[in-house]
């Protein structure tokens, strides 16, 4: 992967950050639309790759041992194939902050959408975010309107990033079915800034955890220095097992679009039923390790929220 220069990831978080998810209250939620966890499975997407970047897809289950905690499960479901639809929700900053390379970014996008959803199996949907979360288009695979609807967007007023991650995740990718048998992916445009969401990072980042999706981030930001904001995308992205982005010029933006085609099309899939099983609402740490293979990275999310009883 030659973007590998710009994409970044962090380690654990601190465990006040960890507990802070756990305990974060959470806004008022219609009950109509809970998303209902599957009680006896755990799935978790993830990539390999060598120290090159480079993606490694012929990795069988017998290479792998998964822990929850410090004990090891049983993997009940190993999938290598690059077939599985994708189920994308792309969420477009449209505040002022980001209006100096606006239309090519959403040309971008477009571009990518067109290359990625394949008619009658992938859907993508589309959500802006300035004062509010607004969703722009629902799941589809219709890419001529995925692209209309991109270029139709104007730039202009505050950040809600979390909201839009948080509703994406809860009203839309948590409810394709059956969960196991899609990969979802939240792509993010924008600077990592917010100053208007009722959604806190913690509470948004347990909504992704639950529908199951990977964030990437593609920043807005051409400064070269590091905001708060990058920091944020490079967080969402590494707890989610996702990559962040920091595209300089024009041809970097497209690189990464290209790399995160890639990607999508060469993550493995693994399932297990949580043993002991949790039904305490609280988030457990995951982590999956490669047995004997040398000098290859796993990246995946570094864990779930159990159902509550």
């Amino acid at each position: 992967m030659n973007s590998t220069r710009r994409a970044f990831c962090l380690g654990l978080p601190a465990a006040g950050a960890m507990l802070g998810r756990q305990q974060a209250a959470q806004p008022p939620i219609d009950p109509t639309q809970t998303i209902t966890l599957e009680v006896t499975r755990v799935n978790l997407l993830f990539t390999v790759s060598d120290k090159k970047g480079r993606f490694v897809t012929d990795l069988r289950a017998p290479d792998f041992d998964i822990f929850e905690g410090k004990r090891q499960q049983k993997i009940l479901d190993f999938l290598a194939e690059s077939d599985m639809p994708l189920r994308i929700a792309l969420l477009i900053d449209t505040s002022n902050s980001i209006k100096t390379r606006f239309k090519f970014q959403l040309e971008a996008a477009s571009e990518f959408l067109s290359s990625v959803i394949r008619p009658e199996k992938d859907k993508a949907l589309i959500y802006s975010y300035d004062t509010t979360a607004e969703l722009v288009q629902p799941l589809t695979s219709d890419t001529y309107l995925l692209g209309k609807k991109l270029m139709n967007l104007r730039a202009g007023g505050g950040t809600s990033m979390h909201d839009a991650l948080a509703e994406a995740c809860r009203d839309h990718l948590g409810r394709e079915q059956p969960r196991h048998q899609f990969r979802r992916a939240v792509i993010i445009i924008g600077d990592g800034e917010d100053n208007n969401s009722r959604f806190s990072r913690d509470q948004a980042l347990e909504q992704a955890h639950k529908a199951d999706a990977v964030v990437y981030a593609i920043s807005t930001n051409i400064t070269r220095q590091e905001t708060d904001g990058d920091k944020l995308l490079k967080y969402l992205a590494e707890e989610t097992g996702g990559l962040a982005f920091f595209p300089f010029k024009a041809d970097d933006l497209i690189q990464d679009f290209e790399n995160l085609a890639n990607e999508l099309r060469s993550q493995y899939s693994i399932m297990y039923r949580p043993e002991p099983m949790h039904t305490d609402g609280l988030y457990h740490e995951v982590k999956i390790r490669l047995r004997e293979r040398k000098g290859l990275t796993v990246r995946s999310r570094k864990g779930y929220y159990a159902p509550r009883s």
